[in-house]
């Protein structure tokens, strides 16, 4: 399984639009070779470097999406309405939605993880990173990682 975005390569720096100091959307993402037997997909978007990538101190949450459909295999840049069945769940601003790279000091890096799963999930009380992937344990067919950079001041 692979997952991809036309807008940054892997490892690439993630234009200023999907960020904070731009309009904050979402970037486009698209993915391939969702392994046989996969009855759902969830995506979460993660910064192990918070607040300094010099002395990290936590992973901050970007964005949460689980129970998207297997048939679906892109998102477009900044998308607001999601396929029929996608629940989006809340990041580490408290909310749901998308919150771009944002970082206070220093290049970060943001980790897109897709993960292919066995079965949908329950609707969950509290949709954060870690009720999801108490949720997945065990379901897990697959995993693709997509990683952008970001600082304050890029292009």
């Amino acid at each position: 399984m692979q997952i991809y975005s036309s807008a940054f390569a892997s490892g690439g720096i993630i234009p200023r639009q999907y960020t904070c100091e731009g309009e904050d959307l979402s970037p486009p993402l698209r993915w391939e070779d969702i392994p046989a037997g996969t009855q759902s997909l969830a995506l979460i978007v993660e910064d192990p470097d918070a607040p300094d990538p010099a002395a990290p101190q936590r992973i901050w949450v970007h964005w949460v999406l689980y129970d998207i459909p297997p048939r679906v295999q892109e998102l477009s840049a900044g998308v607001q309405r999601f396929p029929p069945g996608v629940r989006e769940g809340i990041n580490d601003w408290l909310r749901r939605g998308y919150g771009g790279p944002c970082p206070p000091i220093g290049r970060h890096r943001y980790f897109f993880r897709l993960y292919a799963l066995d079965t949908t999930l329950p609707v969950l009380p509290s949709p954060d990173k870690d009720n999801l992937q108490a949720a997945m344990h065990g379901h897990v067919l697959a995993e693709a990682t997509l990683m952008g950079r970001y600082a304050k001041g890029d292009r």
